[in-house]
């Protein structure tokens, strides 16, 4: 925060975030009036989304990088006690109501291990995955601002290309599920919090307040995404979307394309994005996080001073995020976090494939001129 914000009266500070605040209010009833409450709701709980990711600080890169870098563990042990908050009701939400609800399930593939750990990597270079870069660009992030459009192209053509991508082989898609399964699951998320633990320094173990106010928070507006919209949360297929609807408009001809020709995507690219799932809780998203950027800091954001080598490598890396999260069938959030928490094995494998490119990205950074940061 800069000087002159600090010395501002407290409340020429509050009116305008207020306001701002009211706005978003009046957005949700608008598109519940026009779309529907469903909308609105989805919408109100993108909002929610992004307000505890950046008001709390709290991600799914950043606690990776720490863990391998500072070895660190409070924000992977923090993520991995949220999966389980989710698992617990999810697991049981999806088998008292099959065919209603819909888990985020996947196959393990060649194209979906190799997607995983390219986005692993590149999200350490541009710092941010799906919902982070969405945050981050809310938030007034110069190099996420400048990757989002890229990772909406790229997860265009990912989708565009997937039906080939997936024909290299894949396993048969294998799902945990019931008492059997939750319990396999929360021992394994166990696991991962015990070697997490047990691989950081001593004093870098403990879980910040506001780490467990996160885990609780976005585990309850996950879970409540869930029951309204009948699918777990996810980032990556409304990006990819809101270029489809772009090219569509321009007269582009999608029928070449597998994915963008099946009916039901043809059905969403013709329809209101206010009617589509992951794009209102997209848009929520970078709303929510642009408020609680700006209720915390004004307009006090810094310029990026990178050279021109890292804005070349943000670029590619964006495409890179949009199209290898396509192939992975999601980012951190539709695989790691829905992946897991609805009992999916995929998840586990884009964990293990994400975290690998994850330390590889981190390497890469300061050749990239990325270091700098702003």
């Amino acid at each position: 925060m800069t000087d002159s914000s600090q010395a501002m009266p407290v409340s020429s500070r509050l009116l305008p975030r207020t306001a701002g605040l009211g706005l978003l209010a009046l957005a949700v009833l608008a598109v519940a009036a026009m779309a529907g409450p469903r909308s609105g709701a989805l919408l109100a709980i993108g909002l929610g989304f992004g307000l505890v990711l950046e008001g709390l600080r709290f991600g799914f890169t950043g606690p990776w990088r720490r863990m391998i870098l500072q070895r660190d563990a409070s924000g992977l042990v923090a993520q991995m006690a949220c999966l389980a908050l989710v698992a617990a009701a999810a697991f049981p939400m999806l088998a008292s109501h099959p065919g209603e609800l819909l888990g985020a399930h996947a196959p393990v593939g060649f194209a979906m291990l190799g997607g995983a750990f390219v986005f692993g990597a590149c999200m350490q270079i541009v710092l941010g995955c799906g919902s982070g870069t969405l945050v981050n660009a809310g938030s007034g992030n110069l190099v996420s601002v400048v990757a989002l459009p890229f990772f909406c192209l790229g997860s265009f053509f990912g989708a565009y290309h997937l039906v080939w991508w997936t024909g290299l082989g894949a396993l048969p898609v294998a799902v945990l599920a019931g008492g059997d399964g939750l319990a396999l699951t929360l021992v394994l998320l166990a696991s991962v919090a015990g070697l997490a633990l047990a691989l950081a320094d001593p004093g870098k173990r403990a879980i910040p307040g506001r780490y467990w106010a996160a885990a609780i928070l976005l585990a309850g507006l996950a879970i409540l995404h869930l029951a309204v919209a009948g699918q777990p949360w996810g980032v990556v297929y409304g990006l990819g979307l809101w270029v489809a609807k772009g090219a569509s408009a321009l007269g582009a001809d999608l029928s070449g394309s597998a994915f963008w020709s099946a009916p039901g995507n043809v059905e969403r690219v013709r329809e209101s994005v206010l009617t589509d799932v992951t794009s209102l809780t997209d848009l929520g998203l970078i709303a929510g996080a642009a408020l609680a950027a700006f209720w915390r800091d004004g307009l006090s954001g810094r310029i990026a001073d990178h050279p021109a080598r890292a804005w070349v490598a943000v670029v590619i890396a964006g495409f890179l995020l949009g199209y290898s999260s396509r192939l992975a069938f999601g980012c951190n959030i539709g695989a790691f976090f829905s992946g897991i928490s609805t009992g999916s094995l995929h998840g586990w494998a884009w964990f293990a494939a994400a975290f690998t490119g994850s330390w590889y990205g981190i390497k890469l950074r300061p050749w990239l001129g990325l270091e700098g940061r702003s």
